[in-house]
């Protein structure tokens, strides 16, 4: 008699197997279906901060990759509660690296192929970070200052801010590079093993990005 109720519980794991996986948290899992979905053709995405909120706006035709992930990134809530780790006084803020460091390490390599560069990396507009071709990952940086040599660099701006520009200005900078620069020298290490306890212990005047929501497609 044990031998069928055996067979049985086992079918019953096999059955639910798919379901249980599907239910696995998307941003551990960047092979989950919900990283498929497609962006809408334009789409909007207010940043709540702490020094304000400002609103960015995304246009797929910009730069198709990159958008598509951008949107599934923030409907995921892959940014909330994150820091804004590099801001280069009068040049871009740079966010993207999630506080959590067992959402960051899994991340930390899942690039991206590039996107053509279809628009200027002029003051306002905003890409993704790189180290070099096909290497996009979740990093994204705002031109506070019209930056011409990333556009032969092949950074791709996927989007620009349309409100709140002068929230992005006043994000603190006084710690330059030395709180998150280093990507292309692999020295973003402490960033991905430990997340918001490295930064607010040692860069503690960084601000916050407190949410990112998606409020118009």
């Amino acid at each position: 008699m044990i031998a069928p109720y055996i067979t049985y519980i086992l079918a019953c794991l096999i059955l639910l197997a798919p379901a249980n996986q599907s239910k696995k948290d998307p941003l551990i899992d960047p092979a989950h279906l919900f990283w498929k979905t497609e962006a809408p053709t334009i789409f909007t995405v207010r940043i709540t901060s702490t020094k304000g909120e400002f609103i960015l706006e995304v246009h797929k035709d910009w730069a198709p990759i990159g958008a598509k992930r951008f949107f599934n990134l923030v409907r995921a809530g892959f940014f909330d509660d994150s820091r804004f780790y590099r801001v280069r006084p009068g040049a871009f803020a740079q966010f993207g690296i999630p506080g959590r460091p067992v959402i960051g390490k899994v991340w930390q390599q899942e690039s991206i192929i590039d996107d053509a560069v279809l628009q200027k990396n002029i003051r306002g507009t905003f890409a993704y970070a790189m180290t070099g071709p096909n290497t996009r990952t979740t990093q994204v940086y705002i031109n506070i200052k019209d930056n011409p040599q990333q556009d032969e660099q092949g950074f791709a701006p996927l989007g620009r801010v349309i409100s709140g520009m002068e929230v992005v200005d006043a994000l603190y900078s006084g710690y330059g590079d030395t709180s998150g620069g280093g990507m292309r020298g692999g020295k973003q290490g402490r960033l991905f093993e430990e997340g918001n306890a490295y930064l607010d212990k040692e860069f503690p005047t960084l601000d916050k990005l407190l949410k990112a929501e998606i409020i118009k497609k």
